[in-house]
């Protein structure tokens, strides 16, 4: 990887970008991607969506969601603890002893997942953390404190937990999904630029919001751009690690190459282009399947308007939803490589209908 590709992926990924809250993590996405698109624009909610061709008919979209999952407070104790309650799929499992920023009207506030000691708890009856039994300390004594920090009912909350480098082969972090996704796409973005590649086509670079509430932002977008062709990137589960089922969650490893899901919402004829540019390029591959849906923005591009040729390109990653997930170095260049690949293969006003 470039040093200067490097040094935004720490920056973006360390950037708190909760869902509802992409702001500065999307000013962060478009300044980079700015050198290699030719314009841009910016949606009610603040997805971004890079443009290159912008005249062309023939609409092809490259997209990521920016948002992480987070917390909002709920509840201020006359104490002076905060309870909370999700936004998108946060799991109260990792959160005791963690630090957390918490995002007030006078800026960032440092704060701590408390949990009582062992030495005061009957182990034996242990259960396990549930959003209503965690509790944040932000170092108050009362609820008027709480407040005079600039706390209060909706204030954000997000893990503090930064990027590291494990191995030297895996990238580690919290929110690797799936801003490292808008890394991809961005990277994919650098490279027809700079190796002076023209598309036939307009290609709509977008890091879409909301996702992790249900797909809201690419709903959105989509319906905004109409396209004609969407290849969505997003992460999947490694389960190579322990206590994953393989007979329902898949045989997937990290290092082993892009994941390219077989579903309703995949069009066919698109995936099995993905799937030759892959054996053209040696790119190495793994495959999976969906069942009714793919739970990624794939499907509200797929369904949106009258149907857009929609595939899914996937990142395998472990431990997700944690302050650890964790990517192989091989696997982020190769799902790049795959979606540039691709895209020098799609044909202006390409049809991808079954027949016609």
């Amino acid at each position: 990887m470039r040093p200067e590709s490097f040094e935004f992926l720490e920056k973006y990924l360390n950037n708190p970008s909760p869902t509802g809250f992409e702001k500065e993590g999307q000013k962060l996405w478009l300044e980079y991607i700015k050198p290699y698109i030719d314009e841009y624009f910016v949606d009610t909610y603040g997805t971004v969506v890079g443009v290159i061709n912008p005249e062309a008919k023939y609409k092809v979209v490259i997209e990521a969601h920016a948002d992480e999952i987070s917390y909002f407070v709920n509840y201020i104790t006359k104490e002076g603890y905060l309870y909370l309650r999700r936004n998108g799929g946060s799991d109260a499992l990792v959160a005791p002893s963690k630090r957390v920023n918490i995002f007030g009207e006078k800026g960032i506030v440092k704060g701590i997942f408390g949990w009582p000691a062992i030495h005061v708890r009957k182990v034996e009856n242990d259960k396990a953390p549930t959003i209503e039994t965690i509790f944040l300390d932000c170092g108050a004594s009362s609820a008027d404190e709480v407040a005079e920090m600039g706390i209060h009912v909706g204030s954000v909350v997000t893990f503090e937990d930064e990027f590291t480098v494990l191995n030297d082969k895996y990238y580690v972090g919290r929110a690797l999904d799936n801003r490292v996704g808008g890394f991809m796409v961005a990277e994919v973005a650098r490279m027809l630029k700079e190796n002076g590649k023209k598309l036939p086509f307009g290609l709509y670079i977008v890091n879409a919001v909301q996702e992790e509430i249900g797909l809201r932002g690419a709903e959105m977008v989509a319906h905004r751009i109409n396209p004609d062709v969407a290849i969505i990137t997003d992460v999947t589960h490694d389960t190579q690690s322990p206590m994953y089922e393989k007979k329902t969650s898949g045989d997937i490893f990290c290092g082993k190459g892009p994941v390219i899901t077989y579903g309703p919402a995949v069009q066919n004829n698109l995936r099995d282009l993905i799937i030759n540019t892959a054996k053209e390029t040696d790119i190495p591959f793994q495959r999976a399947a969906a069942t009714r849906a793919t739970g990624t923005d794939t499907d509200a591009f797929a369904y949106s308007g009258s149907g857009v040729a929609s595939a899914l390109i996937s990142l395998p990653l472990k431990y997700m939803h944690t302050t650890v997930e964790t990517v192989h170095k091989d696997d982020v260049e190769n799902v790049t490589r795959l979606i540039y690949e691709t895209l020098l293969r799609i044909e202006d006003k390409q049809d991808f209908r079954y027949f016609s």
